[in-house]
């Protein structure tokens, strides 16, 4: 085989891989996706634990806190918070000091389709990534993806589901606001912080994000459009769809 012959294949391959997740995201709009941490632990066959809940089945304290926690302008960016970005690169010092100019699309992209771990090119390739799937899935969608990728225990417990029961023993739908605060003081490390048995940190930390959560409107993207149910109720949609 040539070396050009060579060159072109890889060149197929790597083409192919960039490309790949911009033709999945579509199909996540209805799929259930998994994350790349949990295909990890599935091929080097440690336990996963993962329950799958829409969003309507989590109590909406715990999106409305992790807002709060993670990415405070999240109803309000189109996947990236460039303001915010711009204020984080005018202080880091390093790659470590980026994370927080992270958004939830832009970790929810990282934990469907990259690689972990701190790089510059994985940022580079989280940017358009997140843009795209904001414009595709939504606001709504890519919280739910998000609530169920997310890593909440120590040994591979994923989504909100799972963190809920390990932790309190209870569903995710039963989540009061302090459980809600410990579970999002968890993130992005559920190897080191335990919302079940919190430490002073964890403990201080949840108290933050609790009073953050109560913000008016933090999480308005989140909720469903009146006129939508109104219309579901109306006689008209009852004469279309069989409810």
């Amino acid at each position: 085989m040539s070396f050009g012959r060579v060159i072109r294949i890889v060149a197929t391959v790597a083409l192919i891989a960039l490309l790949l997740p911009y033709l999945l995201t579509p199909l996540y709009l209805v799929m259930r996706p998994v994350s790349t941490p949990m295909l990890w632990r599935y091929v080097t066959f440690q336990p996963v634990t993962r329950i799958y809940r829409p969003l309507d089945d989590i109590a909406a304290v715990l999106p409305r806190t992790v807002i709060a926690s993670e990415d405070a302008n999240f109803c309000r960016h189109r996947g990236i918070d460039w303001r915010g970005l711009r204020e984080i690169l005018r202080e880091a010092e390093d790659l470590d000091d980026l994370r927080g100019g992270s958004t939830i699309t832009q970790q929810t992209a990282k934990n469907l389709f990259l690689w972990q771990g701190r790089s510059y090119i994985r940022k580079v390739l989280e940017y358009p990534l997140a843009m795209w799937m904001d414009l595709i899935l939504g606001k709504r969608r890519v919280m739910e993806i998000y609530l169920n990728v997310a890593e909440w225990g120590p040994r591979g417990q994923f989504g909100a589901e799972a963190g809920a029961r390990r932790a309190f023993n209870k569903s995710a739908a039963d989540l009061d606001a302090r459980e809600a605060a410990l579970m999002a003081a968890m993130l992005p490390n559920p190897r080191r912080r335990d919302a079940q048995k919190p430490g002073p940190s964890v403990r201080r930390l949840a108290g933050i994000y609790q009073r953050r959560a109560g913000t008016a409107g933090l999480d308005a993207c989140l909720k469903r459009p009146a006129r939508v149910f109104r219309w579901l109720k109306s006689p008209s949609a009852r004469a279309i769809l069989p409810l």
